[in-house]
């Protein structure tokens, strides 16, 4: 029986939520940041994990990737694409009329980063990438009993 199959998903959503994580991370560190020097502030970032699959998209590439099977190669060829874009979320206003940065209004514009959901989606993250390391080592071990109980037949 050939484990490279489910090594390879495992390693797929691991790399996927370790990307999360540091997203997040890079999220949180720049949480109270004003704006730039060119008058831009930090725009939130998300990562966005998307099934490539050839061919037509929803239910119909689904069954289609079941009817044909898989394997090693389509594993890797199937994987999803992952890309980090900006939310594009408008700056958070806080009124500190003493702040050198703060608008004819008083207004500073912090970066729009909600740290609640950054610290959710940190530990989504995390439990799904043990998740993942939990099955990669299931399989491994299920492929070493496998090669114990071969060599004592």
């Amino acid at each position: 029986m050939d484990y490279t199959q489910s090594f390879a998903i495992s390693a797929i959503g691991m790399n996927i939520e370790r990307t999360r994580v540091d997203v997040a991370a890079l999220n949180l560190a720049n949480a109270n940041t004003v704006q730039g020097v060119g008058g831009t502030s930090y725009q939130p970032l998300r990562v966005i994990a998307e099934a490539r699959s050839p061919g037509s998209e929803g239910a119909a590439a689904f069954g289609a990737l079941v009817s044909q099977g898989l394997d090693a190669a389509d594993a890797v060829q199937g994987s999803p694409l992952v890309r980090v874009v900006p939310t594009n979320a408008p700056p958070r206003l806080v009124y500190e009329p003493g702040h050198p940065l703060a608008n004819e209004r008083g207004y500073v514009a912090y970066a729009a980063v909600d740290t609640a959901t950054e610290m959710v989606s940190m530990m989504s993250a995390t439990r799904a990438y043990e998740a993942n390391v939990s099955a990669m080592n299931t399989a491994r071990t299920l492929a070493l009993r496998a090669l114990d109980i071969g060599s004592n037949a």
